[in-house]
C-alpha cells in the first residue's frame, strides 16, 4: 500500500467530526440529512446495487447495460431494476439513442460522482481489513 494514502487507522478522529457536524445542524436540517442517509442507506442496500454504482465508480465513460451485464454476474431483470432506481434516485442518466439497434447508455450524475470517493475508500480499507 502507498504511504501517502490514507489508513483505517487514520480516519480515528473521524467519529468526533462526524459528531460535531451532526451537532452543527439545526433540527429540521439534521433531520432532513437523517432522511437522506437512511434512503441511500435503503438503497444502496439493496442488491447488488453496491456493485453497479461501482463499475460506474470506476469507469471512464457512460456504459451500456450489455456492458453491465456481462461485467457484473446480475441477473438481466435485476440489473434492469437497479439502473432504474438509480436512475429514479438521479445518481444515474439515461440516454436511449434512435438507433438500429436501439442504443441505451447510462451515465453517473453529479450526485453519483459526490459518493464515487467512497469507493476508494471501501477498497483501502479492504485492502488493510478482510471480512
Amino acid at each position: 500500500m502507498d504511504d501517502d494514502q490514507p489508513t483505517a487507522r487514520d480516519t480515528e478522529g473521524a467519529p468526533e467530526a462526524a459528531r460535531e457536524l451532526r451537532r452543527s445542524l439545526d433540527t429540521a436540517e439534521r433531520e432532513r440529512v437523517e432522511r437522506t442517509v437512511a434512503a441511500l442507506l435503503d438503497l444502496l442496500g439493496r442488491t447488488h446495487t453496491m456493485a453497479v454504482l461501482s463499475e460506474f465508480a470506476f469507469a471512464s465513460e457512460p456504459l451500456r447495460f450489455s456492458e453491465l451485464e456481462a461485467a457484473l454476474e446480475v441477473p438481466a431483470n435485476t440489473l434492469s431494476t437497479r439502473l432504474g432506481d438509480l436512475t429514479e434516485a438521479g445518481l444515474l442518466e439515461r440516454t436511449a439513442y434512435d438507433e438500429v439497434p436501439p442504443r441505451v447508455e447510462y451515465e453517473p450524475t453529479g450526485k453519483a460522482r459526490a459518493i464515487f470517493p467512497v469507493f476508494g475508500h471501501l477498497h483501502r480499507w479492504a485492502m488493510e481489513y478482510e471480512l
